[in-house]
């Protein structure tokens, strides 16, 4: 039986955002998300499939900041990503998500259901009960962290996790890099990064 996560996640203030920003943001977790497997459902709310467990955290974290970047002249609280990450087993082969079993989307959705009414938007368990304590810890942290991004360093954030240097964030952003690196600090990017590395020694082999 194979391993793999599922996100199962919904778009925090959706409804606040224009037409056009919904249009932008959808496309860009599309694009994202490749080449996993994504299905969106109730318009806000989606799933991703990803082979790699390993892969996941990274994955909901620039899905997040690039909600939080999609609105910068907004007074509203900013959109967001809520998701559960769950690890495990799926049944295969998997010709749609709404219709795929195993640990995994088990896991998934029942974390997701319980982040309705609560302040967290992030939840990640596995089927090892052994590093579930880890992944908690991990959640909590890096949930902590991206919720209190601005705008701007969740633009900043967002070029990073997907491999850009700071001298080429600059140039993509037209700005000094005297500012692209004050953003970081402020962000906690340090601390961003050594969640990530942690649990993807955590799950290499899952």
């Amino acid at each position: 039986m194979k391993k793999g996560a599922v996100i199962t996640a919904d778009i925090a203030n959706y409804t606040r955002l224009s037409p056009t920003e919904q249009k932008k943001l959808i496309k860009i977790i599309l694009a994202e998300a490749k080449p996993n497997k994504l299905e969106f459902y109730r318009g806000d709310s989606f799933q991703v499939y990803l082979k790699r467990s390993r892969e996941s955290l990274k994955l909901v974290a620039r899905l997040r900041t690039a909600a939080k970047k999609i609105n910068q002249e907004s007074m509203m609280p900013l959109a967001d990503v809520r998701a559960s990450i769950g690890i495990g087993n799926v049944n295969g082969p998997i010709r749609t998500l709404k219709t795929a079993t195993g640990g995994a989307f088990v896991l998934s959705g029942r974390g997701f259901d319980t982040l309705a009414g609560s302040s967290q938007k992030l939840i990640i368990q596995s089927d090892l009960e052994e590093i579930n304590p880890t992944l908690r810890l991990i959640a909590n942290f890096i949930d902590y962290l991206m919720d209190r991004l601005t705008s701007k360093q969740a633009e900043v954030v967002f070029e990073l996790l997907n491999g850009q240097s700071q001298i080429e964030v600059a140039k993509i952003l037209h700005r000094s890099q005297a500012t692209i690196s004050q953003h970081l600090q402020s962000a906690g990017w340090r601390e961003i990064e050594k969640l990530l590395e942690e649990f993807d020694m955590l799950t290499s082999r899952l």
